[in-house]
């Protein structure tokens, strides 16, 4: 630090001495007509050196006095100062015209000030002259250091690079000015760094010092760069900054195995697809330079076992793709190899970018269930199969080398109608129930296989069974066949054509043969085609008046062995018919039309008959509505009427001692008529509660009325 003091000092004092000797002690106001030229020189002359320069060390030398050439020394002159810092950063001896700096000057905040002097009267303020303007202009000194604005940096370059290799560039920057001197010319040079980094003095680009640097040794570097001025000679400023360099990977390493063999056992009954185990090949290099492929190139197991790559944790792991056996291999012996994904030809040279390592497999033994001879069963067995027969038969074994027994059974909820049967011991399969291939052609059954000495170990095993057509069902209609005859019909022509159905299946197809009864072989009427179902009249003429309605048996014969046929009747219906053959009537019309009596003369009489019928129902109805009592009440009213009576009857004495139009109209009962021989006692009614205490006849009366007219009703039937 006193060094830097001392070389800022000597920048400062050389310039100022020098000019100090050079200029005048007075620099004088020109005349108006001189001022453009005066102005001009003082903006040569007035040019400060040094920001830091201090007030008495340059403007007493430097402006000793400024006076306008009219009045020397007169004391009436008063000199005034405007522009750019007069006031604050420039000030004026009104009296001696004096210029004084009171503050610092920074060329970096501002490079120039312009100012305007004048000589003005002392009393009046009148200006003696035009006023001058002159430039200061601020010299530069060395008075900041350079600075990176940007640091600190970071730059990346891939590892392995060769000698040369461009890193990275910085900048630094110096606010001094960089037209004056070499006070803002920088020099870069590293301070750190070396010997892996070189950087250009002048343009600061960083380029790698030494080639084939590896990132497997040191990935990262610190490299100190520092900037100079004064083009780097002593008493320069200086500014420094950090670079950080990482190398970044290339694919220069090879996949290497951890180990050259690998042991793993697995038992016997594991389920496929299990992973058995992992084998690893490391990688230095990292992301994508270090990925690596799995694969089995030789061995014993190639069948057995695959091995994939495991992209998170860049292993491979080897995984049974097969179901293996103790009993017949107990080991298998895997050579795996790891290969790196993406490999990079520049490289190629270092050699093959692969590892291969062993693996040896160990089979342990394990309790396995029973295994069937065959994964699936198709048996047949023809429906006419006898009860008991054997249809078919499975074997299992155990494969372990103790052998246990084994027992068959059936899984009933394959067999709900328990149609089937199985042997424990040699598992032949028997028909329990009879078959009918037209009801169901297939059964679908599960077997299960249980070793004795292990419950546990149960194997199932599909078996299917098909049931096989015999020739049990015989042929009859597709449908009921209704066939119409033409009265004027010509011999020869075809009445119908039939087709039968069979519910058997069999293998060449269905064939039919139609005839017809051995008695009606010689039926003068129809005959039918034996091949073809197609019914054919013999002669013309048929007439409905002597039969309407032909039954005709079909025999219908199938094919099988034996062969079965079956007879259905075939109704033929003769009808009249048009001249064009068309069906008009096949009803009773031909009995009635002998009378001799149209269609419509029919109709007249047919309503004629339904007009008397019609009355009759009317005369009848009138008739019972006329027999029936004038007061009905329903069956609901006369319950409610029907009050229990004990007391004897007055005989004669109580039919005159009552009006007969209250025993047929019930409802005046209601109303309390007194009889026409008593005159009531009183000619109010009682209250309810006290009726019987006060009027004891007339409750008496009420219920002889009320008893008599029960026994009224029954009388009439009512």
């Amino acid at each position: 630090m006193p060094e830097r003091l001392a070389e800022m000092l000597l920048d400062l004092w050389t310039p100022l001495i020098i000019l100090w000797i050079a200029l005048p002690p007075c620099i004088y106001m020109a005349p108006m007509n001189q001022s453009h030229v005066l102005t001009d020189s003082l903006a040569v002359l007035l040019s400060l050196w040094g920001d830091d320069t201090a007030i008495l060390w340059v403007w007493e030398g430097l402006f000793s006095c400024l006076h306008t050439d009219l009045d020397p020394g007169s004391k009436k002159i008063k000199y005034i100062l405007s522009g750019d810092g007069a006031g604050t950063i420039f000030q004026i001896n009104d009296v001696t015209g004096d210029i004084h700096a009171i503050k610092r000057l920074d060329r970096e905040e501002k490079a120039e000030y312009t100012l305007t002097a004048q000589a003005v009267d002392w009393e009046t303020n009148k200006p003696l002259e035009p006023p001058s303007e002159f430039i200061i202009k601020v010299q530069d000194i060395n008075d900041n250091a350079p600075e990176f604005l940007n640091g600190p940096y970071h730059a990346t370059v891939p590892e392995m690079s060769i000698l040369g290799t461009s890193v990275t560039n910085v900048t630094a920057t110096d606010a001094d000015d960089p037209v004056y001197g070499n006070s803002a010319k920088l020099v870069y040079s590293i301070l750190e760094g070396q010997p892996y980094f070189s950087i250009e003095p002048e343009t600061a680009i960083i380029k790698t010092a030494l080639p084939n640097m590896d990132r497997e040794a040191k990935e990262e570097y610190l490299v100190v760069i520092q900037a100079k001025d004064m083009g780097g000679h002593s008493g320069g400023l200086s500014g420094t900054t950090t670079l950080t360099v990482t190398l970044t990977d290339v694919n220069d390493n090879p996949p290497k195995f951890a180990q050259s063999l690998y042991h793993f056992s697995v038992p016997e009954d594991v389920v496929l697809g299990t992973a058995i185990g992992r084998v690893k090949a490391n990688d230095q290099d990292v992301g994508e330079n270090a990925q690596s492929s799995y694969d089995i190139i030789d061995g014993d197991g190639t069948a057995l076992f695959e091995i994939t790559s495991d992209a998170q944790a860049q292993d491979g792991i080897i995984r049974l793709r097969k179901p293996l056996d103790f009993e017949t291999k107990k080991s298998y012996t895997l050579k795996v190899e790891a290969a790196n994904v993406h490999i990079d030809p520049r490289f190629s040279s270092r050699g093959p970018f692969k590892d291969t390592a062993t693996v040896k497999i160990v089979v342990e033994d394990a309790d396995e269930p029973p295994v069937f001879s065959s994964p699936t069963y198709l048996l047949e067995v023809h429906e006419n199969a006898a009860l008991n027969s054997v249809i078919g038969q499975v074997t299992a074994r155990d494969p372990d080398i103790t052998s246990s027994p084994i027992r068959f059974s059936i899984d009933r909820h394959t067999d709900l109608e328990r149609q089937f049967n199985i042997n424990a011991d040699d598992g032949k399969i028997t028909l329990a129930t009879p078959l009918d291939r037209e009801l169901s052609v297939w059964h679908n059954i599960t077997i299960i296989a249980t070793e004795i000495r292990n419950h546990s170990q149960i194997s199932r095993v599909p078996v299917a069974i098909k049931v096989l057509d015999v020739n049990d069902n015989a042929p009859e209609f597709a449908s009921e066949y209704e066939a119409f005859l033409c009265e004027n019909g010509k011999p020869g022509q075809v009445i119908q054509t039939v087709s039968a159905m069979d519910k058997d299946d069999p293998k060449n197809g269905h064939y039919f043969l139609y005839s017809l009864l051995p008695e009606m072989v010689n039926n003068p009427n129809f005959t039918i085609k034996k091949n073809e179902g197609k019914c054919i009249s013999f002669h013309n003429g048929f007439n409905r008046q002597k039969q309407e309605v032909y039954l005709l048996p079909i025999i219908i014969s199938d094919s099988g062995n034996p062969p079965l046929s079956s007879t259905s009747t075939l109704t033929i219906r003769v009808c009249g018919c048009s001249n064009d053959g068309v069906v008009q009537s096949c009803n009773v019309e031909a009995y009635v039309l002998p009378i001799g009596l149209s269609m419509g003369a029919l109709i007249a009489i047919l309503a004629c008959i339904i007009l008397l019928l019609v009355i009759v129902v009317l005369f009848v109805t009138l008739r019972r509505h006329k027999n029936e009592p004038l007061i009905i009440k329903d069956d609901e009213d006369v319950r409610e009427n029907i009050i229990r009576y004990d007391d004897e009857g007055g005989g004669e004495e109580d039919t005159e001692a009552f009006d007969i139009a209250t025993l047929q109209n019930p409802d005046g009962i209601n109303g309390f008529l007194p009889r026409k021989d008593i005159k009531p006692d009183l000619q109010f009614m009682p209250r309810q509660g006290e009726a019987r205490m006060e009027q004891p006849d007339s409750t008496l009366r009420l219920n002889r009325v009320l008893g008599y007219a029960v026994f009224w009703r029954r009388r009439s039937g009512c």
